[in-house]
């Protein structure tokens, strides 16, 4: 462990078993060895945050995830698709707040073409061209592809043709197909994930890439997630941050314990040391709380995520911490650092 230590404090890239071997070390220890890495990266006391609003602008999906407990099959009473009228109220709202971003996601649905996105993408830029649209993970790229039959590129360009400007990293899971078959077994592959985030990057658009752990994978598991990401990180260097986040049980037909604290704080200390070439970490503060959110910025997170001015997913396992920007404000200086906003990109706005 000694050799593992001073290979992190030297900078030096760990391979697989070496950052398998991370998990063993003290909670603290290896705290202290993010915290080591987060300053290399980020040697001003500053923590970043950004304000924007949650649009799930469809709960109908044909996936059926065990872990999600927020869609609804086709034919539900309960579906919905949001309107262009609900859709414009929503951003209205959000610019009132203060917001300058939309992070717009939906389930797989059968029976919407390419077109009704395009229409939203160009209603959105046309009536708020000052709003970022951070929108469209890639199970729903894959999905849009497969519907029009049509490639990746294809759909990317149209898409970005009228008014997509980054694409958020939803949908990842964990990058291992055997995972993936167990807990989302309609979804993209693995591979086609991070097809999608390669074709995206070449296209000149920004993503950001998570994890969601704590249900069937492995310890190995969470590490060839990181690695995958670190290899098409140094082939493209499009990812501008890392967010992972415990499953969250509540409500859905996936069981498994819910991921403690410290499996959070462990993981998230993982990360920041194998994502050497992703340059920013966001703390969970929607799944852990605003407390362990600020333990969080001790263990290589420098970003505090978004005000979440609406959230539902999470939301829909009971789970459901809300914070207002002064809030957001308050705890990371409370915790030692800067608040500052952000843009999608991490260029600073104050």
């Amino acid at each position: 462990m000694e050799n593992l230590v001073k290979k992190v404090l030297a900078g030096e890239r760990l391979g697989k078993e070496e950052a398998l071997a991370l998990f063993q070390l003290d909670l603290f220890a290896l705290g202290e060895l993010a915290r080591e890495v987060r300053w290399r990266l980020h040697p001003e006391p500053i923590v970043t945050y950004i304000v924007d609003r949650n649009i799930n602008y469809t709960n109908i999906c044909v996936s059926g995830c065990k872990f999600c407990a927020y869609y609804r099959t086709p034919g539900d009473p309960e579906g919905y698709v949001l309107s262009l009228e609900e859709l414009s109220r929503k951003v209205e709202e959000t610019l009132s707040l203060g917001g300058y971003q939309i992070l717009l996601q939906g389930g797989l649905h059968p029976d919407l073409p390419l077109s009704y996105y395009e229409t939203m993408l160009s209603f959105l830029k046309e009536r708020f061209p000052q709003v970022h649209v951070h929108a469209f993970s890639p199970p729903e790229i894959v999905f849009f592809a497969r519907r029009e039959g049509l490639s990746l590129e294809e759909v990317l360009r149209r898409l970005m043709a009228a008014g997509l400007d980054s694409i958020p990293g939803g949908g990842a899971e964990i990058l291992v197909d055997r995972v993936r078959r167990k807990i989302s077994p309609r979804k993209c592959s693995a591979e086609e994930w991070l097809e999608v985030m390669r074709t995206a990057h070449r296209l000149g658009l920004k993503t950001t890439a998570t994890m969601m752990f704590g249900h069937v994978e492995t310890l190995e598991d969470r590490i060839e997630h990181l690695l995958r990401l670190r290899e098409l990180q140094e082939e493209t260097g499009g990812f501008t941050a890392f967010i992972p986040w415990p499953f969250q049980p509540g409500n859905t037909t996936l069981s498994a314990p819910k991921a403690t604290p410290v499996e959070y704080l462990k993981t998230l200390a993982v990360s920041r040391i194998v994502l050497d070439n992703i340059p920013n970490l966001q703390a969970s503060w929607v799944t852990q709380g605003p407390k362990v959110a600020q333990v969080a910025l001790e263990f290589g997170a420098n970003d505090f995520g978004s005000t979440m001015i609406e959230e539902n997913v999470v939301a829909a396992t009971g789970v459901s911490h809300r914070l207002s920007e002064e809030e957001i404000r308050r705890l990371i200086r409370d915790a030692g650092y800067e608040p500052r906003r952000r843009r999608m990109d991490y260029t600073l706005l104050e």
